[in-house]
C-alpha cells in the first residue's frame, strides 16, 4: 500500500506544508503488469515532481484576495447565469471563496471524481478485476465470464498498458485442458442488470463514440480499434461478443465456431466464486454430476470449473485510466464496483445508489449528490461544487490513505490528459496555471466545469470546483473562460 500511493502522489499536510508530485508521461508511467495473475507486484517507478512543490509556510491567500481575483472573471456572456464555485484552503479547510457554493448543478465529466473516489473507498486501490474461463455445461464448451474489467485486451496491442489479455487467458484454457481445442465458446456478461445506456444520455451519445453500451464483458473499452486509446471513437455495439470471438480465435478455434460465439450464462460448479456480504467472493464447493468434456489425460471436467483467470491492473490505475482521459465506459464500470461491493445491482441505478450511500460513509453531505450514472453522461446528474472540493480535501487530509490515488491521474495543465492543450496560451489569460492545476474537466453541450487542485504563486494549495450549467456558448468559448479563472488562482498570492 506505501509503496502504491507513493507512487501515485505525495501529499504531505503538517507544518512544513504539502507537496504534490507526479508521475512522468502517462504512457511510460503505466506500464508494466502482462495480464497474468501476479504473484508479487513489479515496483512502480518513482514520481517526477510536475506540480510546483508547496513552499513551507506559504501565506494562506485571503477571502477578500480570492474574491477580488476570481469576481471580474465570472463571464455571464461566456459562462451563463448559473457559474457555481467553491475554493478550499487545503491545509486547513478554510473556505477562501463561494458562489453557490451547495447550489445542485449539472457536474458533467467532474462526477467522475466522484466515482474514483468511492471506487477506492469501496474497494480499495489494490483491488483487481477477474475476468473467468470456466467449463461450460455442454461437452467442449467454454464459458467466458465477463467480471467488468473495461480495460480487457485481446492481446498486447490493447489499449491499456499493463492490461489483462485474452490471448494470455486462452493459454491457461488450453494448458487446464490438455491440448484440446474446445468447440463452443459462450460469454457471459450477466453481471451487470438494466439498460446499456443511460436513459438520460443524449441521444448521440450511444453513436457518437464518447460512450457506448455498458457491458461486464468488453475488451478496450468497447473500442472497435484498440489504437484508438483516447477521446471519442466508434464503439462495438456488443463488445462481448466480440470479446467472445477473440477469444475462441486465441484458442485455436475454426472460423465457424468463432462466428457461432453466443450469450450464455456459466454454470456454478467447484471453485465458482459468488459475492459474499463484504463485496469480496467466497468459493462454491457444491457438487456437479455432469462432466463437460475432457481434460489432461481423459479427466472429465465437472461444468463450472475454473479453467482459466487473469486480472485488470490494480484499481488505483484503472481510476487513473478513466480520469486522465475522462473515459466514460470506465467510469460506469467503476460505479458498478462500487455496487458490487455494496451488494447493490450492478446497473446505472444501482451504481448511482451505492455511490451516493458511500459518500455518506465517508462523512460527505448526502443532500449535495444526486447521481444518475459513473461518468457525468447524464444530464439528471447534480451535485455541488463544495461536495466536490469537500471530496478533495477528504483524499488529500491523510486520515483515509486509500484514496489519494484520485490525484494520480488526474490531468495537469498544458502536459497531460484532457488539459495537454489548455492553458498554454499567455493571450488567452490562463498561462500562470500550466504545470500548476491539476483538475478534473467536464463538458457536455451548455455544461463546462473544471474541478481540482492549484498552486498559488506563493506556494499554497487549494481545492477549487468551478460548475457552469447554463452555458450560452460552445466550448471553445466557455473552456478559456473557466480557465482563466483557475489561472487567476495560480497567478495571485490573492492577500
Amino acid at each position: 500500500m506505501v509503496a502504491v500511493l507513493a507512487s501515485v502522489l505525495v501529499l504531505v499536510a503538517a507544518a512544513a506544508g504539502l507537496a504534490v508530485v507526479r508521475p512522468g508521461p502517462v504512457a511510460g508511467w503505466l506500464g508494466g503488469a502482462d495480464g497474468r495473475t501476479p504473484t508479487a507486484d513489479p515496483p512502480d517507478p518513482m514520481p517526477s515532481p510536475v506540480l510546483d512543490g508547496v513552499t513551507a509556510n506559504a501565506p494562506m491567500p485571503t477571502r477578500a484576495g480570492v474574491q477580488a481575483a476570481v469576481d471580474p472573471l465570472v463571464d455571464p456572456q461566456r459562462l451563463g447565469g448559473r457559474v457555481n464555485i467553491s475554493v478550499l484552503d487545503i491545509a486547513t479547510g478554510e473556505v477562501l471563496y463561494e458562489r453557490g457554493p451547495d447550489a445542485l448543478t449539472v457536474p458533467a465529466s467532474t462526477t467522475k471524481l466522484v466515482t474514483g473516489l468511492t471506487v477506492l473507498a469501496a474497494r480499495g486501490p489494490g483491488y483487481r478485476i477477474p475476468t473467468r474461463a470456466v467449463a461450460g455445461a455442454q461437452p467442449g464448451e467454454v464459458v467466458l465470464i465477463g467480471g467488468g474489467d473495461p480495460t480487457l485486451a485481446m492481446n498486447a496491442a490493447g489499449s491499456y498498458p499493463g492490461a489483462a489479455r485474452l490471448d494470455q487467458l486462452a493459454e491457461q484454457v488450453k494448458a487446464a485442458l490438455g491440448g484440446a481445442v474446445p468447440t463452443r465458446v459462450t460469454v457471459d456478461s450477466s453481471l451487470y442488470s438494466g439498460p446499456i445506456y443511460e436513459p438520460g444520455w443524449d441521444s448521440d451519445i450511444p453513436t457518437g463514440g464518447c460512450g457506448g453500451p455498458v457491458m461486464a464483458l468488453m475488451t478496450d473499452a468497447a473500442r472497435a480499434n484498440p489504437k484508438n486509446a483516447t477521446g471519442c471513437t466508434r464503439r462495438l455495439n456488443n463488445p462481448d461478443i466480440a470479446a467472445g470471438q477473440a477469444f475462441a480465435k486465441a484458442l485455436g478455434m475454426p472460423a465457424a465456431a468463432v462466428q457461432g460465439v453466443a450469450r450464455g450464462t456459466a454454470p456454478t460448479g467447484p471453485g465458482t466464486p459468488s459475492a459474499d456480504a463484504s463485496g469480496g467472493s467466497v468459493v462454491s464447493t457444491a457438487p456437479t454430476a455432469t462432466a463437460a468434456g475432457p481434460g489432461p489425460e481423459g479427466a472429465m471436467i465437472a461444468p463450472g470449473t475454473e479453467l482459466g483467470q487473469v486480472q485488470s491492473p490494480p484499481m488505483y490505475r484503472l481510476v487513473e485510466f478513466m480520469l486522465s482521459d475522462s473515459e466514460n465506459l470506465i467510469a460506469e464500470a467503476l460505479a458498478r464496483q462500487v455496487a458490487l461491493a455494496r451488494q447493490q445491482p450492478a446497473s446505472f441505478a444501482g451504481g448511482a445508489a451505492a455511490v451516493d450511500a458511500v459518500l455518506v460513509e465517508l462523512g460527505l453531505p448526502e443532500a449535495e449528490s444526486g447521481l444518475a450514472d459513473g461518468s457525468g453522461l447524464s444530464r439528471t446528474n447534480r451535485l455541488t461544487p463544495s461536495l466536490l472540493t469537500d471530496l478533495i480535501m477528504l483524499a488529500a487530509g491523510g486520515t483515509r490513505p486509500e484514496l489519494v490515488g484520485i490525484f494520480g491521474g488526474l490531468p495537469v495543465a498544458g502536459w497531460s490528459g484532457t488539459l495537454s492543450h489548455r492553458f498554454r496560451s499567455p493571450a488567452a489569460g490562463s498561462a500562470a496555471g500550466a504545470g500548476v492545476v491539476r483538475a478534473k474537466t467536464g463538458t457536455l453541450s451548455g455544461v463546462n466545469a473544471i474541478s481540482g487542485v492549484v498552486t498559488t504563486a506563493e506556494g499554497r494549495l487549494l481545492a477549487f470546483a468551478i460548475l457552469a450549467d447554463q452555458v450560452p456558448t460552445d466550448s471553445s468559448v466557455a473552456q478559456p473562460a473557466l480557465d482563466r479563472i483557475a489561472g487567476a488562482l495560480a497567478s495571485c498570492g490573492c492577500r
